[in-house]
């Protein structure tokens, strides 16, 4: 029954509040949310429930809230709604005798005041539906799931279905209801303060109390009776632990009674008969206080429930089950009557409408699967808990059991709407909860590749794409990673998936680019660097790769231009510059690649490698004394390079200064025994010195 604090409920971005001020918090959002409604008038139901109901006047016998429906005609009468509410009309004349008569602000004050403790309470339900029930050594009710059930309060608090619930003071009977909706469950919880044990050992008395509490709820509005469908479900799945598809597996196999007893106790049977018993007679003196009839609707108040055919009748039931669904979850677009033609009828089995009831029941089927069949118990209790909290209070008004007086009615949602929060939350709790996860694994990755630990770097990246599968800067660097160890087909997987995913994700692009120029597929490579220069257009890294590529192709001044590109969006930008210089060099144009090459050094007056370049233009140009200098300034900065010492040997050797050239190339072999020319180099020096040796007097 009672779980420990789940890992999940840690990963979801809100603070751990003590149990005070987590509802004082939602209270204040709930307060924030619909003050402005205090100074509305009395508006559209209101004229008939309160202003023309001579039940609030004091001067009506008390006893006539008993007798009349919520809007002051006799339950009698044919023209009675049959809408008993006494409670709910009780707080009416309360407000009328506290304000002096019908003044609309004190009404309004205490709908917002209702709300606000209601969203509050709300904390102790959810944290119960989520993280289970359990008691400290004090007796004091434990939250495992602290941050989960602060999230579904808040939305709870703050979601806009309920504008009709607490805006309009009509509204007051929902808000009454789930008030004592919410203190008929929790009382029920004080049933098993036992702790695990109290499966079998239950207070009675408590159990009467929350039927007492449930017999108010319905006397606030008819709606209230739905608690013991809650209480029941409670019972069963968070006390009993009972796997529902696990039991009705058995029982449809037909397997031993005492398999079956195993799951469902005597403690369990008491407590359903008692529920049972208690609805049954809240319902029959609702039927003998309603006069034993049904009310009377019109078809221009539920015009489908007039329908001759049966399957569309169905369809069109459903049809309003996929906009209350909707309203729940986008209400984007609320009102306060749907009558009058507001929602016209489907006629018609081909009709699209009936593609929104089709993806309704298949996002239904889909959490009930989940719900009933998952192997996670705490995730199997939750959303079967989500569900029954979502479905269970709306029943009276679903046209099943009898027929209501309204197409669509946001108010009724109002308890509902709980359930809609509970499941949102919890999958916003998983979901931050996975997310953390996959983090946790792509930082490690990403320390791991920083410090050169690719291979290690590849487990972990894996891991967090493993997690989560739209993960696209785990897919980027992993792919990254892979590009280095040449597993390009697996790279260019996953560098076209990221980009699939986030299409403007420019530095994936750009990777995917430089993978497909090494799998030689340079068309597809070009287009992958313009699509990364589109989605970041200061992208220098970009036009560096953009220019290899063209050099690749032998498109010279297309590579020139993507490098002063780079060059001008990054100045500093080393190797653009060095590779102007080099590709300049190489092309025979000497001249623009030593003005390059000065340019660079402006700029970069410490970069050996455009030092490096520049000499050997020098060179070329038989400037033989300024590349001297900077091949000499270059090896300053970096005395290991053997290229730059074979390179200073080619300038002496052809300077003449042979004795400087055959040190320089022993340098560089010594550097780098394999470097390619330098020991050709080397020895034709030699077989030269040999030469002038033999040749010269002693």
């Amino acid at each position: 029954m009672a779980q420990t604090e789940m890992n999940w409920d840690q990963q979801i971005p809100l603070p751990k509040l003590s149990p005070f001020h987590a509802k004082i918090a939602v209270a204040l959002v709930a307060l924030l949310c619909f003050i402005n409604s205090y100074d509305g008038d009395f508006v559209f139901d209101d004229s008939e429930a309160i202003v023309n109901n001579k039940d609030l006047i004091p001067s009506t016998p008390l006893n006539n809230i008993w007798r009349n429906d919520f809007w002051g005609s006799n339950l009698s009468s044919n023209n009675s709604h049959k809408s008993y509410r006494p409670l709910t009309v009780l707080t009416f004349r309360l407000n009328y005798l506290m304000a002096g008569g019908l003044h609309p602000v004190g009404f309004h004050v205490l709908n917002i005041g209702l709300h606000s403790l209601i969203s509050a309470l709300m904390i102790d339900m959810f944290s119960v539906l989520i993280g289970g029930l359990a008691y400290d050594g004090n007796g004091n009710r434990l939250n495992h799931a602290p941050k989960a059930s602060l999230l579904a309060g808040l939305l709870f608090a703050a979601h806009p279905v309920h504008t009709e619930s607490v805006a309009g003071i009509v509204g007051r009977a929902d808000l009454l209801c789930a008030l004592f909706f919410q203190l008929s469950f929790l009382t029920y919880c004080k049933a098993f303060r036992g702790g695990r044990e109290s499966e079998e050992k239950f207070s009675i008395h408590w159990i009467a109390v929350s039927l007492l509490l449930c017999a108010a709820a319905m006397l606030c509005k008819e709606q209230g009776i739905t608690v013991l469908g809650v209480n029941a479900a409670f019972d069963v799945l968070l006390i009993c632990n009972v796997n529902v598809y696990e039991l009705s597996q058995r029982l449809f196999l037909r397997r031993k009674a005492e398999d079956v007893s195993e799951r469902v106790r005597t403690g369990l049977l008491i407590r359903l008969a008692l529920l049972a018993m208690g609805g049954a007679s809240l319902l029959y003196a609702r039927w003998r206080i309603m006069g034993t009839g049904p009310p009377a609707f019109t078809e221009v108040d539920n015009p489908a429930s007039f329908a001759d055919n049966v399957f569309l009748r169905i369809v069109n039931y459903n049809y309003y089950y996929s906009l209350n669904a909707w309203v729940l979850l986008c209400p984007w677009w609320l009102c306060f009557d749907w009558s009058m033609g507001c929602v016209p009828l489907i006629k018609s089995a081909f009709d699209w409408r009936t593609a929104w009831l089709l993806l309704l029941w298949c996002f239904l089927i889909g959490l009930i699967s989940q719900a009933l069949c998952s192997q996670d118990s705490q995730r199997r209790r939750t959303l079967t808990l989500g569900l029954v909290l979502l479905v269970v209070p709306f029943l009276p008004a679903c046209n099943i059991f009898f027929r209501v007086g309204f197409v669509i009615a946001e108010r009724v949602l109002y308890l509902s709407s709980a359930g809609y929060c509970l499941l949102l939350a919890y999958a916003l709790g998983h979901c931050c909860g996975r997310w953390s996860r996959c983090k946790v694994h792509y930082n490690v990755g990403k320390n791991l590749a920083d410090r050169g630990n690719t291979s290690a770097a590849i487990k972990y990246y894996r891991e967090a794409v493993r997690l989560h599968p739209t993960y696209v800067h785990a897919m980027n660097n992993l792919g990254n990673i892979l590009k280095e160890r040449n597993e390009l087909v697996e790279a260019e997987e996953l560098l076209a998936k990221a980009v699939l995913v986030q299409p403007d994700f420019a530095a994936a692009w750009m990777n995917l680019g430089i993978v497909k120029n090494s799998l030689k597929k340079f068309k597809e490579a070009e287009q992958s660097y313009w699509n990364a220069i589109q989605f970041r257009k200061k992208y220098p890294d970009c036009y560096y790769n953009l220019g290899r590529l063209y050099a690749d192709l032998n498109r010279h001044l297309d590579a020139l231009n993507a490098w002063r590109n780079a060059t001008v969006l990054k100045p500093d930008h080393s190797l653009a510059w060095n590779n102007m210089v080099i590709l300049l060099d190489n092309t025979g144009n000497l001249a623009q690649a030593e003005a390059i090459g000065r340019e660079a050094l402006k700029l970069l007056p410490n970069d050996h490698t455009i030092m490096f370049s520049l000499a050997n233009v020098l060179g070329k140009l038989q400037k033989y004394k300024e590349s001297e200098g900077f091949f000499l300034q270059a090896l300053r900065i970096n005395p290991n390079a053997a290229s730059c010492h074979g390179n200073l040997a080619v300038l002496y050797h052809r300077w003449g200064k042979l004795e400087l050239a055959k040190k320089h190339y022993e340098l560089s072999l010594k550097l780098d025994p394999e470097a390619p020319g330098t020991r050709d180099n080397y020895n034709m020096l030699r077989r030269k010195l040999d030469q002038l040796y033999r040749t010269t007097p002693p």
